[in-house]
């Protein structure tokens, strides 16, 4: 059974107890109790919430046992003694029969499944009647509490403020719960490949080649060198690209902020923050067509020898762009944000515009400018598209910006999106690789925090 009618009967419940509970708090008045230690709507609230809350937790538990149990209903009947013994055929006639019981198809295409549709159906129907009553009875037993606890002198207000308070707090907590659980994860299986690889070869090798289809009880360390991925990281995402973002975004601030006429400023503005909405993919058609092939000619034309048309230069310089609002954007905020009257002071002093833009505006907005830089050098190397589509996939450890080159990001990509079993260790270096970037970017993010505490001190 869908979730949504639970929930519409969970709205309905929780209307009706809202709707009860200040009906008796506005009849407590009528009885002569002229104050009460709460308004009679914060009675309606606590009601409300006294059903929806319990009621939520127990669709979400629902959500996730009773598909389980349908099938183990399902199982149970006479009509699956028959079923294959193998997970895949099994699963695929379970899935067909319950995909026509429900109504999203209407024939099944293995005549196997056909028999299954009808004990499907019951067991949907039993199923959801046991849903719709349980809801029923959660939300009752919730109002009931509520209800019964009503008193001319109960802080209703107090409670509710207090739900209202844990809620928020849950919901604070999402990012932070969520952070755990992908560090945990990777580093579960981060430890399974360091099982089976040497963390020093990982870590210091400078030859990348790992082989999804070796044998797994032979795994040769020094083909998981990851430094050529490290570096083609490094390389790409946080030296060419920021090479081009960096002055690029923040000139564009400076002339925004200072120099634009407000006309002027209301066109370009949004026009540079457009470039943050266009997909990756689009900027890896756009390196790989033009801009790649560009530098390959204008390379073969100053006399390099064997330009390829897969560089780091073509996808660094397109993914510089691509950063250029996140440096700009931030710029600009902060830039905008510095008190009028320090430009007032340095004006009066003497100093001429430029100076005033060197000297006081871009210190006193240099924490927002790092957030940005830090930001825009975060989105860069977490960067895949770009690269598969204008630096090749190939682990080259040099410096030379017209050769092909890869990142981490799709490296991981690669081992994630074949055929290898997820015991082997080409596959599970792609979580070591997404661990040392999660770690990588999590760096950034302390040192852009601690920049920014330090500077703001100083101008606050």
């Amino acid at each position: 059974m869908s979730s949504s009618l639970l929930l519409l009967l969970m709205l309905g419940l929780g209307l009706a107890g809202w709707l009860t509970a200040r009906a008796r708090a506005w009849g407590f008045r009528r009885q002569g109790h002229t104050r009460l230690a709460a308004l009679p709507s914060y009675h309606g609230w606590y009601a409300a919430l006294s059903i929806v809350l319990p009621v939520i937790a127990f669709i979400a538990l629902w959500s996730a046992i009773a598909p389980g149990l349908i099938d183990r209903a399902v199982l149970a009947h006479p009509a699956a003694a028959n079923l294959p013994q193998f997970d895949f055929q099994r699963n695929a006639l379970l899935a067909q029969a319950y995909s026509v019981a429900r109504g999203a198809t209407a024939t099944v295409s293995l005549p196997e499944a056909a028999t299954l549709v009808e004990p499907y159906r019951e067991a949907l129907a039993r199923y959801n009647l046991i849903g719709i009553l349980a809801t029923i009875a959660i939300g009752l037993a919730g109002g009931a509490f509520a209800f019964l606890r009503l008193k001319p002198d109960f802080a209703a207000r107090t409670r509710v403020e207090r739900i209202v308070m844990l809620i928020l707090l849950l919901a604070s907590l999402v990012a932070i719960l969520t952070t755990l659980g992908i560090l945990v994860s990777l580093v579960f299986e981060t430890v399974r490949f360091f099982g089976m690889v040497s963390p020093i070869d990982f870590l210091f090798g400078t030859h990348w080649s790992p082989d999804p289809m070796s044998d797994p009880a032979a795994v040769d360390g020094s083909r998981y060198g990851a430094v050529p991925l490290f570096w083609g990281t490094i390389f790409i995402g946080a030296i060419i690209a920021m090479i081009v973002a960096i002055p690029l975004g923040l000139m564009s601030a400076i002339y925004l902020t200072q120099y634009a006429h407000p006309s002027w400023r209301r066109t370009l503005k949004p026009a540079l923050e457009i470039l943050a909405g266009v997909p990756t993919v689009v900027y890896g058609y756009f390196a790989a067509l033009s801009i790649a092939p560009l530098i390959r000619d204008a390379a073969q034309a100053l006399g390099v020898a064997n330009a390829s048309s897969e560089s780091a230069l073509a996808a660094g310089l397109v993914m510089g762009v691509m950063i250029i609002p996140f440096v700009s954007s931030m710029a600009d905020d902060s830039i905008a944000a510095v008190p009028q009257a320090m430009r007032d002071g340095s004006l009066a002093m003497g100093a001429t515009k430029s100076e005033t833009i060197r000297r006081v505006l871009l210190p006193a907005a240099l924490p927002g400018i790092v957030a940005g830089v830090m930001l825009a050098v975060s989105r860069a190397i977490g960067e895949t598209m770009i690269v598969v589509m204008a630096a090749s996939t190939a682990a080259n450890l040099t410096a030379n910006p017209l050769e092909a080159m890869t990142t981490v990001t799709v490296q991981i990509v690669a081992m994630l999106t074949g055929e290898g079993s997820f015991d082997h260790p080409a596959t599970l270096s792609a979580f070591a690789l997404g661990f040392v970037l999660f770690m990588v970017t999590l760096a950034l993010n302390f040192i852009a925090l601690r920049v920014v505490k330090r500077f703001r001190e100083a101008y606050d």
